[in-house]
């Protein structure tokens, strides 16, 4: 697949483009997009029969990713764990008894490394220009998807043991949902890109 990663992405259409005035942005980008993936994560909807409940949190990730671009996407994402490791609440399941590493290490800690391939794919993607049409954006969050649910569910087999319904937890309740959440960026980002243009026309 032959990307030119020449394309701005949304972040890129506001605000400074350089010096002082960009570093103050991309730090104020940052801290926006923590909270963001904070309160995403808390909006969920517990799965029967899987420990991993479905959230919103995949689809800020995915977002995130397209609307910053892989590298302050990426920072963000770090940014975001490490508060998480510090002990703060900002995981999907996290609690003020179960949080910090104990919490990543546990049944979603495949899906934290599969968000941080996720946001830098999506970030490429949308460096290609992936983010300005539908049926590429749908394509991009689905290859984000698979990137998020790979290390998700090798996790979830190593850690409780590949003779438990592994798929069942991890995967095949959440389908549907991620389906929905897919149509809705693949409808959103570029609906923002005509929005711009229009305002920039």
């Amino acid at each position: 697949m032959n990307l030119t990663l020449n394309r701005n992405v949304l972040v890129d259409m506001f605000g400074a483009t350089e010096g002082l005035g960009l570093r103050v942005k991309q730090a104020a980008l940052v801290v926006v997009g923590i909270a963001v993936l904070a309160l995403a994560a808390k909006i969920k909807v517990p799965v029967p029969g899987s420990p991993v409940m479905m959230s919103m949190g995949t689809f800020a990730v995915l977002s995130v990713g397209a609307a910053f671009g892989a590298r302050l996407g990426l920072v963000t994402m770090l940014g975001w764990m490490l508060v998480g490791m510090l002990g703060f609440d900002v995981f999907q399941s996290s609690t003020a008894d179960l949080n910090g590493l104990e919490y990543m290490m546990g049944g979603t800690g495949g899906y934290l490394v599969g968000y941080v391939l996720a946001t830098v794919a999506l970030g490429v993607l949308a460096r290609a220009g992936w983010d300005r049409t539908a049926p590429k954006m749908a394509g991009a969050m689905l290859l984000g998807n698979v990137l998020i649910y790979v290390p998700g569910l090798i996790w979830l087999g190593m850690l409780y043991g590949w003779d438990k319904p592994i798929l069942q937890w991890g995967l095949t309740p959440f389908l549907l949902g991620d389906a929905v959440k897919l149509a809705l960026a693949a409808m959103i980002l570029p609906a923002i890109w005509k929005m711009v243009g229009r305002a920039r026309g």
